[in-house]
């Protein structure tokens, strides 16, 4: 990526954020990467945590995203709790994660907010069969960074 064309990826974040309160950046999969997404401006902004999606199509990372956004901004952000309303698809629930875990990844909010605090969870899913992290045959290629739930 030139000079160039950073600057102008950074001005699209902070428009973004302006406009709609976040960002969202996501990284489709290769050979190397499983690919993941990521919001930016949420924890300034609405006053809860930034959200970090792994092994998810980029669509359904964005309606995930939304979705968390809109149902939990200003409010207290229930961890390690199975969750059904962020997506009518499968179950969730969220893990707190430190940024040293995810600094390979989150690179736009690292930039965004420079020298100031700010947080991040995960969402964990479950695997096709309804099987989450940490259950037997539990059976998907998401990269975990935060604790998992014991169920």
């Amino acid at each position: 990526m030139t000079e160039k064309q950073r600057n102008e990826y950074f001005r699209n974040v902070d428009n973004n954020i302006r406009e709609f309160g976040y960002h969202i950046t996501t990284v489709l999969e290769d050979e190397e990467t499983t690919p993941f997404g990521y919001s930016t401006g949420i924890f300034q902004n609405f006053k809860i945590p930034e959200i970090f999606i792994s092994g998810l199509p980029s669509g359904l990372t964005r309606e995930l995203i939304e979705n968390y956004s809109n149902e939990y901004r200003f409010s207290k952000i229930p961890i390690l709790k199975v969750l059904k309303n962020l997506t009518n698809r499968f179950p969730v629930y969220l893990t707190k994660v430190s940024i040293e875990k995810l600094e390979e990844y989150v690179l736009s909010s690292i930039k965004y907010y420079d020298e100031n605090h700010f947080e991040y969870i995960q969402l964990i899913y479950p695997d096709l069969k309804g099987n989450f992290p940490g259950e037997k045959n539990y059976d998907y290629d998401q990269e975990i960074f935060g604790k998992i739930l014991n169920l």
